[in-house]
């Protein structure tokens, strides 16, 4: 696995009347990504963040790599604003019918990181042309639109897949995961392949969250 794990906390999870608090609470508990999950009703049944809640916890100091995920049905037509907000990375969804190849490249010409995320109904190859061009491939282990769910066993073998065409293909992309991720779960992932880690519900609720982003760092 060519990266150290890696926390990135689900803003999703923090108070939402209290975003730039729950911000700073990862940064304090040692954490350097924020995962922001940005639903627009359509493609999943719940609606979350736009881009000017990106702008707003940038200008309270907010200073993490906003690892940002669109569950969006025309995600191409809203990378600009999001990048122009302070996105550092973008992830779009495999599933509507758009331009991949495409929007991968205006996120990158839009000075961000490039991801690629498939949902749990979605077999690994949908993605697998699209793996010389990503910085990140996110594999959701439970239906996305709401938090608290319970984490998906069956897509181990899906992080597998993917981890073997990155070990054999050379490739350097970030293998993220996603939905009812808890320590325990974690360790699991982390054995499949995985090195980046959203825990929205479980680290938010955690009573230290600085050791529990530091046991997420320990993984081996």
């Amino acid at each position: 696995m060519p990266h150290p794990p890696l926390l990135s906390p689900s803003l999703l999870a923090g108070d939402h009347g209290q975003l730039a608090a729950s911000a700073l609470a990862a940064e304090q508990a040692g954490t350097n990504w924020l995962h922001l999950d940005i639903m627009d009703g359509h493609f999943v049944p719940n609606f979350s963040f736009g881009p000017e809640v990106l702008a707003a916890l940038r200008r309270a100091g907010a200073k993490q790599f906003f690892d940002t995920h669109l569950m969006l049905d025309e995600p191409h037509r809203y990378i600009e604003p999001f990048a122009k907000a302070g996105a550092n990375l973008i992830s779009i969804h495999i599933e509507p019918n758009y331009d991949h190849c495409g929007t991968l490249a205006g996120i990158r010409a839009l000075g961000c990181q490039a991801g690629i995320v498939l949902n749990p109904g979605t077999p690994a190859s949908a993605i697998e042309s699209l793996l010389t061009e990503v910085d990140l491939v996110l594999v959701m282990t439970v239906q996305p639109g709401f938090g608290g769910q319970a984490f998906r066993r069956d897509m181990l073998s899906k992080l597998q897949q993917i981890e073997k065409w990155r070990r054999e293909r050379g490739l350097k992309f970030r293998l993220e995961v996603d939905g009812g991720i808890d320590l325990a779960t974690a360790q699991e992932c982390r054995t499949a392949g995985a090195d980046t880690f959203v825990a929205g519900t479980s680290f938010y609720r955690a009573s230290d969250r600085t050791a529990y982003a530091t046991s997420i760092a320990g993984m081996v």
